[in-house]
């Protein structure tokens, strides 16, 4: 039996058989019990709220930072500004990995947040390799203000995936309810 057949027969299953179409079997992205420590733990609200405030210093940041391309000025605030959101997002890093501990007990790498992790090894990687260039004088501003937005990209695409699995998520948690008579 592979993985994906291991799926418990009380979790829904995603990718239902459609009229006419081949079931595609998936696992579900949470177990109950899993479903269960995910709402108990501190830990997802901490997340919460952690998330949408990196969204904002993001966007703030991105501003500075592509002002500073533009025009050349502010180039202070634009460093402070990615210092500040590579803080949030080491912050975010560590609470997440505490957070998948908690509900899949294992502190990175779980398999329905793989992925999700891998990049996020990636997103890391550019905002510390900002840092090194700026504490260590290496680069141009210019060089540093890239390296900066394409840790934004990599950024984007890493919160975009998040926030598919926070979708998918809704839906599978919307069709267990829908499962349970009433």
């Amino acid at each position: 039996m592979t993985r994906m057949d291991q799926v418990s027969p009380v979790e829904p299953q995603a990718g239902a058989r459609v009229a006419g179409q081949k079931r595609v079997r998936t696992r579900a992205l949470y177990t109950a019990e899993q479903r269960r420590r995910r709402d108990a733990s501190v830990w997802t609200v901490v997340q919460g709220v952690l998330a949408p405030l990196q969204f904002l210093v993001f966007l703030v940041s991105l501003a500075l930072v592509l002002r500073t391309l533009v025009t050349g000025e502010g180039a202070f605030a634009a460093d402070l500004s990615i210092v500040i959101k590579t803080m949030v997002l080491y912050t975010i890093m560590v609470t997440g990995s505490i957070w998948e501990k908690v509900v899949f007990g294992k502190w990175l790498f779980a398999e329905p947040f793989f992925w999700e992790d891998v990049f996020s090894m990636l997103v890391l990687a550019l905002h510390t390799l900002y840092l090194v260039m700026l504490f260590a004088g290496l680069g141009t501003l210019e060089e540093r203000m890239l390296v900066a937005l394409a840790g934004y990209a990599a950024y984007v695409i890493n919160a975009g995936q998040f926030l598919w699995k926070l979708r998918m998520a809704r839906l599978e948690g919307a069709g267990s309810a829908a499962a349970v008579p009433a």
